[in-house]
């Protein structure tokens, strides 16, 4: 905005040269600095949102380690009942053993956690740890045998499947 020297002549006030000039860099210097505080601000609130976005992602990944070693503990008890089911045959706790099992399992399964299926695929070192090997007919590093099943958090493995895997029925002849 200019201000001229017809400008200072309103509303009876009158402006010398001088006075015009000192006004001037004046609004120049105001100007100059609400556009740096502007400029500030819009870095301020920039940085801001990055640090809203980066606390909810570590929050986020505080309840998902939390989340990852409760379900690490609780396999042990899965896996004791994947044991007990077979062992109480016609027994008549049978039944509610197994509905216990399958509440079980189905809130760890809301929770994100997954088997890893094995048995018949390609030997995977992320997925899978070899316990022994046995000669096979099937292609060598081939799951034969699940033998303890391993499990995913949201793709994520944290517990891997211990196996063994098939290889050369002549390695052993030798």
């Amino acid at each position: 905005m200019m201000i001229s020297e017809d400008d200072g002549q309103k509303n009876g006030t009158e402006f010398s040269g001088g006075e015009l000039v000192r006004l001037r860099k004046d609004l120049e210097e105001c100007t100059r600095l609400a556009e740096d505080r502007l400029s500030r601000l819009k870095y301020l609130q920039s940085d801001f949102d990055n640090f809203r976005k980066w606390a909810e992602k570590e929050k986020a990944g505080i309840v998902t380690h939390a989340n990852e070693n409760l379900l690490r503990d609780l396999l042990v008890i899965l896996d004791d009942f994947e044991l007990a089911l077979p062992s109480l045959g016609t027994e008549k706790n049978r039944e509610g053993m197994q509905m216990v099992f399958r509440k079980l399992t189905k809130i760890l399964r809301d929770y994100g956690l997954e088997p890893i299926e094995c048995v018949g695929k390609k030997f995977d070192p992320n997925l899978h740890e070899v316990l022994c090997s046995e000669p096979s007919g099937k292609e060598p590093g081939t799951v034969l045998e699940d033998l303890m099943k391993g499990y995913r958090l949201r793709k994520k493995v944290i517990r891997p499947s211990k196996v063994k895997i098939a290889e050369h029925a002549q390695a052993i002849e030798k």
